[in-house]
């Protein structure tokens, strides 16, 4: 091969290679990645996003803070809003880990009760609608009665009191729709447990006479269906539930339905224990 084609083709290569790294260099100029050269530099760009809004870019900033470690100045403050990050984009479960990771690194920082506060938060954003599974509302019910224990005196306690109780109420709300269900179905044995179960567990919720009153019928259904070695049993459950709901709820708008229910419960009763006739 000629010498002058061989440094021809060597140029031609040279200035492919210059081509396309120009290329690549101004690909990555446009790409909008934001540098950083210090740990300050990336906490206070990503606090800067932050206060903006664009929480995205908080995050790779906030993060980027630790690509210098966990110890240096600006990195207590850098996990803090991390997680509030986290949760301002809905990514509540990566908050929740962040907010985690704050309360256990930086265990003297003075904001860990309100950490402490939004990490319960985080479980109750994510508390589905009440038919759907549980498992994040009673997350959320743990950390906010541990907040409350820990900081009795915090301003955000009685906020945190409110909370459960909501969260409460779906989870009352829940166990009631499971006893509606099995009664629908008359598998009163089941409905009966099931509305005692609200009573039990969620006494303090909106749904506790309501409970009673359903216990009350789901027992005298199941009477009205049992063997006659079980009716009696069964009737005095009835008897039992609607005691309950006169002596703890006596203003109860249920009162007036619960009387008509316990007339036939008692007409039904022997008091020596016999069976008397439907």
């Amino acid at each position: 091969m000629p010498l002058t084609s061989s440094i021809s083709s060597a140029s031609r290569f040279s200035v492919l290679c210059l081509v396309l790294i120009s290329i690549f260099l101004a690909g990555c100029a446009g790409s909008g990645k934001v540098r950083y050269e210090s740990p300050q530099e990336a906490y206070e760009k990503g606090k800067a996003f932050f206060d903006k809004g664009d929480y995205p870019k908080a995050i790779e900033m906030l993060q980027g803070s630790f690509d210098f470690g966990r110890t240096h100045q600006w990195a207590a403050d850098a996990q803090l809003y991390l997680a509030k990050a986290y949760q301002a984009n809905k990514e509540f479960l990566l908050a929740a880990n962040e907010f985690t990771r704050f309360t256990q690194i930086y265990r003297s920082d003075p904001r860990i009760p309100d950490a402490e506060y939004e990490l319960a938060m985080t479980y109750y954003d994510r508390s589905p609608a009440f038919r759907l599974d549980q498992t994040d509302t009673e997350r959320a019910i743990v950390q906010f009665q541990l907040f409350m224990t820990r900081y009795k005196d915090h301003a955000l306690v009685e906020d945190a009191a409110n909370r459960i109780v909501e969260l409460r109420g779906k989870l009352a709300r829940k166990q009631f729709n499971t006893a509606e269900l099995y009664e629908k179905r008359e598998y009163y044995g089941a409905a009966a447990a099931s509305y005692e179960a609200v009573f039990d567990r969620y006494y303090d919720t909106d749904l506790a006479d309501d409970a009673l009153l359903g216990a009350l019928k789901a027992y005298l259904d199941y009477a009205r269906l049992s063997s006659a070695d079980k009716v009696q049993e069964r009737l005095r459950l009835a008897e039992a539930n609607y005691d309950r709901l006169i002596q703890i709820f006596p203003d109860s708008p249920l009162i007036k339905e619960a009387e008509v229910l316990y007339k036939e419960v008692q007409t039904r009763l022997d008091p020596t224990g016999a069976t008397s006739s439907p």
